[in-house]
């Protein structure tokens, strides 16, 4: 019997610092995946395991598993190999674009090294870095274009060697040295070559022999022996530069691994372990309860730990290749989340995808990947109906545990209590698929924006349909369908599809952005049902609208292909004979910009103190002041943990501020700490309460860092608060839209929505003694007031 056990992983968060650059562990946290397995190595105690752009380390002693991402200062670039050397006590990472970075483990911190990336002199498609070879101080870097030398102790380049005919670049897939010679496995018919370490001019390719022709992918030495892998599959021991074929594989290895006097093989279905004579000892094969593709291994021991695509590091045991323990920290399923919805002190994820111009071929068939109480649960496949193209999430806000997801090729499918219950296709409901006179037998339902109303009903689009937009209660399981036929001739070629829906809860009215048709706007409840904004006679720069955005003051943010546009009278909308949308202007320098100039806008979403977090296609994200007129913070991969400029999607948290970026290659948070305002001040505290000596948060001047600070949840709209002693004397006092948190104004005291924020500084800008103070909230509108009391120790 196959005995599967589960491991109970410890995670270990720690900082890691780059001269020079912000500490982002204060405010980020990241959720990358850690199920695709690139490549591993080992140091003396512990496994590395790279998955597509970050690394984790696990204890073989202690069973702990430690994070190395975005945060800790990893680039967040594709990984192709990585290799620890135990005398420097390093960690080696090469990355597909040439890119190389240096993690440090006696300081936690990570070196980036561009030499290879920015020389122009090789073109950059054959700069990745395929393998690390460590020999006296010196890391010899395998290359498509050659080898590079880098010392480990001065961490400085050293020579390069283009080692084919006449000095040529050829790829180049490992390195090893034998018999004081360095022997290079080569690819594309360069066969196997080396140089004379003593020599000093390497550089010159006649220096270089050839010890035999054909592909080499890989070379490794082990107990004074010498052995090369061809790609006809044929495991080679040279002696004296002789072949001798020892072993031909099924399948041709992907990785080599030389450790403690053994040779490790994998390909994509086994692992093969041989001692220093090639002869196997073990052969470690897949079993039904872990299909996967194997991608790299290595041997601690008796034990043996396999990088996987599916299961993250998977160890067993040579006496027992049949039983398998899962390691990897806890993460969603990809890192290319396309989708994402938060709900309180959660996140649903999904995986589905289609081009900037709707295209959701070819079909992917992925799970779904939930965050709940700070652990995720991942959803595979083969449990989610036959529902492929999972994207838009929508959660009914009257029954929060029922979510509705749109798939773009089979209808909508419908969670309960995070379980997948139903679905919604052409058998069983109104849902339409697209018509191909040549294809008639095609179902391909692309449903995809949707949101509820204030009624309870779900409002969804189906793209290049006639019925384009349906209403569906959850209450009675009744549907409405609407046409869009009046402006939108031929479904399938006028109109690619619709990429966003919001709904004004004051008029009904549904804000749709299309990919072709500009701005379209439905009220079932109007005589004219439909009115649109198509181009530049109305102030579009673009047709192809691919998020809205409704704010607090019912201004409707639109955000197109080339750049951001605002309509600031909805409400009048139905009214105005020649309707009009608007940029943002502010002043720069004394000049007059437009705010995102030919941007291509991917997401907006409004926090509760109505300031705009914007997702861009190549820049970013962008978070901007209510009217757009300051800009808050501008995130990129340089000055952030983004991993990737290109944001697929943004949401936020009410509860508690936290604003989640999802990207092609990971998912992070950020705790912006606004809050969405309450209805009444009842529920109201301050915290922390009492404020004591250990807690270290008062006197910071940046209120932005919401780990510092004194902050007041629980806050209705429209407040003034004032904070005094116990005497009754002025300490601090705020007001909501006056004093708000992110206006990059130096103030003590300020309010972000629903949460405000005291550094705990006086009015003569000094930090308060021990002591009593009271927090006094009056609601402007209501003129409900509440008092806190609060103890500070010092």
């Amino acid at each position: 019997m196959i005995k599967r056990y589960i491991l109970v992983f410890f995670v270990i968060f720690f900082t890691i610092y780059k001269s020079g650059a912000q500490d982002f562990t204060a405010l980020w946290q990241d959720f990358f995946s850690y199920y695709d397995i690139i490549d591993v190595s080992r140091s003396e105690f512990k496994i590395f395991a790279a998955s597509e752009n970050v690394i984790f380390s696990y204890d073989v002693n202690s069973n702990e598993i430690e994070k190395i991402t975005t945060i800790q200062g990893l680039s967040g670039e594709l990984i192709s190999t990585i290799q620890y050397s135990e005398e420097n006590q390093l960690l080696l990472i090469g990355y597909k674009t040439g890119l190389m970075e240096i993690y440090f483990e006696s300081d936690q911190s990570v070196l980036t090294v561009v030499d290879i990336l920015e020389k122009e002199s090789i073109d950059p498609s054959i700069k990745t870095i395929n393998d690390f070879y460590e020999y006296e101080g010196l890391a010899y870097i395998s290359t498509d274009f050659g080898i590079s030398v880098y010392d480990l102790e001065r961490l400085e380049f050293g020579d390069t060697y283009f080692i084919g005919n006449n000095n040529t670049q050829i790829p180049v897939e490992k390195t090893t040295v034998f018999n004081g010679f360095i022997y290079a496995a080569c690819n594309d018919g360069n066969g196997l070559r080396k140089g004379l370490l003593t020599n000093p001019n390497l550089i010159d390719a006649n220096q270089w022999q050839t010890v035999t022709g054909g592909s080499y992918t890989s070379v490794e030495t082990v107990e004074n022996r010498l052995y090369g892998l061809r790609t006809d599959r044929n495991l080679i021991e040279f002696i004296n530069d002789v072949l001798t074929p020892v072993f031909n594989f099924d399948v041709l290895p992907l990785d080599s691994e030389s450790v403690d006097g053994q040779l490790l093989y994998t390909n994509s279905n086994s692992v093969y372990v041989f001692n220093s004579s090639a002869n196997l000892i073990t052969q470690v094969n897949q079993t039904t309860d872990f299909e996967t593709q194997y991608s790299s291994a290595i041997s601690f021991g008796t034990d043996i730990y396999i990088g996987t695509s599916t299961f993250g590091v998977l160890r067993t045991n040579i006496s027992d290749t049949s039983t398998f323990v899962e390691i990897r920290p806890d993460g969603p399923l990809r890192n290319n989340g396309f989708k994402i919805q938060a709900f309180r002190q959660g996140l649903w994820v999904t995986f589905g995808e289609y081009t900037d111009r709707l295209n959701p071929y070819p079909l992917n068939s992925r799970g779904v990947s939930i965050l709940r109480e700070d652990e995720w649960t991942n959803i595979p496949f083969d449990s989610l109906l036959g529902m492929r193209e999972l994207n838009k999430i929508t959660i009914n806000p009257s029954n929060p545990n029922q979510v509705f997801v749109s798939s773009f090729i089979d209808g909508i499918l419908e969670f309960n209590n995070f379980e997948p219950t139903n679905f919604f296709d052409e058998t069983n409901s109104p849902l339409q698929s697209l018509i191909i006179p040549s294809l008639p037998d095609l179902i391909d339902i692309r449903t995809g924006a949707s949101a509820f109303d204030i009624d309870g009903n779900l409002w969804n689009m189906t793209s290049r349909v006639d019925l384009a937009l349906k209403s569906y209660n959850p209450s009675n399981n009744q549907w409405r369908t609407f046409s869009f036929a009046s402006f939108i001739v031929d479904p399938v070629n006028d109109e690619l599809g619709f990429y966003d829906i919001v709904i004004d809860d004051n008029t009904g009215t549904k804000w749709i952005g299309s990919a072709s048709n500009g701005l379209i706007a439905f009220n079932e409840n109007e005589d004219t049902r439909i009115r649109q904004i198509e181009d530049e006679t109305q102030g579009l720069t673009s047709s192809r609208i691919r998020a809205l955005a409704l704010d607090k003051s019912n201004q409707l943010w639109i955000g197109t292909r080339n750049g951001l546009r605002v309509l600031f009278n909805t409400s009048g909308f139905y009214e105005e004979e020649n309707p009009f949308v608007e940029p943002i202007i502010f002043l720069e320098d004394g000049l007059a910009r437009e705010l995102l100039e030919n941007q291509e806008i991917t997401d907006i979403e409004v926090d509760g103190s109505n300031n705009k977090w914007i997702g861009t296609v190549d820049s970013g994200v962008f978070y901007v002041s209510p009217n757009g007129q300051s800009t808050i913070y501008h995130f990129t991969t340089a000055n952030s943990p983004l991993p990737t400029n290109t944001i697929n999607d943004i949401s936020i948290d009410e509860s508690n501020g936290t604003v989640y970026l999802s990207t092609p290659n990971g998912l992070l948070s950020f705790k912006a700490g606004g809050t969405s305002p309450v209805e009444e001040l009842d529920d109201a505290y301050a915290y922390p309460n009492p404020v004591r000596p250990e807690y270290d948060i008062l006197g910071a001047n940046d209120l932005n860092d919401i780990n510092k600070g004194v902050k007041v949840v629980g806050l209705t709209e429209n407040v003034n608060i004032k904070i005094t002693d116990i005497e009754g004397n002025l300490v601090a006092e705020a007001q909501s839209r006056v004093n708000r948190r992110n206006s990059n104004l130096r103030t003590n005291f300020a309010i972000d929505g629903g949460t405000a924020i005291w550094n705990g500084k006086n009015l003569a800008n000094n930090v308060v003694a021990s002591g009593v103070y009271l927090v006094i909230i009056n609601d402007l509108d209501s003129f409900e007031s509440k008092i806190i009391k609060l103890l500070i120790i010092r």
